[in-house]
């Protein structure tokens, strides 16, 4: 399992935070129909529960916003992914098809309102830093281009910056060719309900990306 710290300003202003991590070998595909027979199914029972200012009292997403705010970032700005992904969906908007391993994690972001990190784990370069982001950060956001993460909660490996809630980096994306998936779930409203996150995460790996060599870990 990768090794992940957290600095003191972390610690001090995110004191319930727990992390759930998956590291396992997968097999990515572009497009599996019968998980999106499962994520269509889950975006209409969303929809018939919750409007668009219900999303933000989820207590998951709730949580990441409090963080956001108590690292001095704008939670509306700057929205946290998973709060993303719900509006989309509550608005009808269509959600992004990007493949497999980023389908599965945004499956279980919209059932689990947690805000989850995916990464090529073969591109991590060493440990990873649990840190908040500074002016002189430089971030390429996926899809997003350069990215201020100033006052983001970010994971940092040795080259820099590979993720935050909001958006992960462009240099640890997962893709076609992504063998070793680690995913990241940020638990910012504590420990209740991150394990089963991560056993929901490591079904749905099973089942739709033949997922082995599973470790998983709480932080």
């Amino acid at each position: 399992m990768i090794s992940i710290s957290m600095s003191d300003r972390i610690k001090a202003a995110c004191p319930q935070l727990t992390l759930g991590l998956v590291l396992c070998r997968v097999e990515n595909s572009a497009l599996n129909e019968n998980l999106w027979k499962e994520i269509h199914a889950v975006e209409t029972d969303f929809r018939s529960r919750h409007t668009l200012e219900q999303i933000n009292k989820i207590p998951a997403i709730q949580a990441t916003r409090i963080a956001y705010k108590a690292l001095g970032k704008d939670p509306n700005r700057y929205r946290p992914s998973a709060e993303a992904l719900c509006r989309r969906i509550v608005r009808e908007l269509p959600l992004y098809q990007i493949n497999t391993l980023v389908d599965v994690i945004n499956l279980v972001s919209i059932q689990t309102g947690y805000s989850i990190g995916g990464f090529d784990a073969d591109k991590i370069e060493g440990d990873l830093l649990l840190t908040v982001g500074s002016a002189e950060d430089t971030f390429e956001g996926i899809g997003r281009g350069i990215l201020n993460i100033e006052g983001l909660p970010v994971y940092k490996d040795a080259m820099g910056g590979i993720g935050t809630p909001t958006s992960d980096h462009e240099r640890t994306k997962l893709s076609l060719e992504t063998s070793r998936l680690l995913m990241i779930i940020n638990g910012y409203s504590g420990k209740e309900g991150v394990r089963e996150a991560m056993d929901f995460s490591v079904m749905l790996l099973q089942k739709y990306a033949h997922a082995q060599a599973i470790e998983t870990k709480i932080l």
